[in-house]
């Protein structure tokens, strides 16, 4: 179950630091993650503190740290500093595509749109060759760009159709990004109110991506030994793993669906009976208790532990068989 209350965000912040602890070679996703949470619950001002500390241990990725933070600082009244931080981060031109979405978000956010068309602008012409496919580190750049010069009432440009290219969602990008589509939310037209709800839920799988950015939304999988070993050990949960082959299918059905409506980033975690009990017992709790398992998976993603999914058509597939996944799970008959 995913937080939604802002203790449910404290909780969780508070098992990720937990977590840290008992992993510190995987400290800085976790405590990245546990920082966002924070932010959910609008504990800002400890958010900033587990920034500053991670900025401290000279972390791979300092300017998306750095992005976040002034997002965070801007948000509960440290504008100034916030664009501080922004405009060191621009100087420095990082390749991190996730970092200059960050600032130019944040700048869109607080009503900056030139400035954030401009981030977008300068980001896309740094990390992206048109020439070669988009890479989804950097869709979200192309993306926001669409969606600030729809605001801004600016006429089509070559990003803008690189951006449609690589936009997957069933609802185009005009209509997403169109400044009058909330009038239609006044209509009492069936038909217009219907065609909303799909531009709506087209938007949530955007949101849950930008939520996820840099977090993969992460599917468990269990080998063949771990999961009999598992289902032996504790049986209550072969109702949730009644066959290995069953247990396949599930993850790459789960994953096609998630993709469906919209969700990108989506990565496969690997269990292992060792670390699911040590896990169970850092949370003091019965490893049957089937509600474990997806906390298990969001641990080990948030410990980098997740392979992007999916697989190239032609290689491996991700459930070990050796065998290409287009010809694996990747088959059009594997959902």
């Amino acid at each position: 179950m995913r937080p939604d209350t802002p203790a449910d965000h404290i909780a969780e912040a508070e098992r990720l630091l937990r977590t840290a602890a008992q992993y510190p070679e995987d400290q800085e996703p976790l405590l990245l993650q546990a920082a966002a949470h924070l932010e959910l619950a609008d504990d800002r001002p400890r958010a900033t503190t587990l920034y500053d500390s991670l900025l401290q241990s000279s972390p791979e990725d300092a300017p998306l740290i750095k992005a976040l933070q002034a997002a965070n600082l801007w948000e509960y009244g440290h504008e100034p500093e916030a664009r501080a931080i922004i405009e060191g981060i621009r100087a420095t031109s990082p390749e991190s595509p996730a970092a200059w979405a960050v600032i130019a978000e944040t700048l869109e956010t607080h009503d900056e749109l030139e400035s954030a068309h401009s981030a977008f602008t300068e980001a896309a012409e740094k990390l992206i060759d048109p020439a070669e496919p988009v890479p989804y580190t950097s869709q979200s750049l192309l993306t926001g760009r669409h969606r600030v010069r729809r605001l801004l009432a600016l006429p089509h440009d070559d990003w803008d159709a690189l951006a449609d290219t690589a936009h997957t969602s069933p609802v185009p990008l005009d209509e997403l990004h169109d400044p009058k589509r909330l009038w239609a939310l006044g209509s009492d037209n069936p038909a217009e109110l219907r065609a909303e709800i799909t531009r709506l839920q087209a938007e949530l799988g955007s949101f849950r991506a930008a939520l996820s950015r840099p977090f993969p939304v992460a599917i468990l999988h269990w080998t063949e030994p771990e999961l009999d070993e598992l289902t032996t050990a504790y049986p209550r949960l072969g109702d949730e793993y009644p066959t290995h082959e069953a247990h396949l299918l599930d993850v790459e059905t789960s994953l096609r669906e998630l993709a469906g409506t919209g969700t990108q980033n989506l990565g496969i975690v690997t269990g292992t009976v060792p670390s699911y009990e040590a896990f169970a017992a850092s949370e003091s709790t019965d490893p049957s208790d089937v509600d474990l398992l997806p906390q298990y998976a969001t641990t080990l993603a948030a410990r980098g532990r997740a392979v992007p999914w999916p697989p190239a058509r032609n290689a491996p597939c991700w459930c070990g068989s050796g065998n290409a996944y287009r010809g694996c799970h990747g088959g059009p008959t594997a959902s």
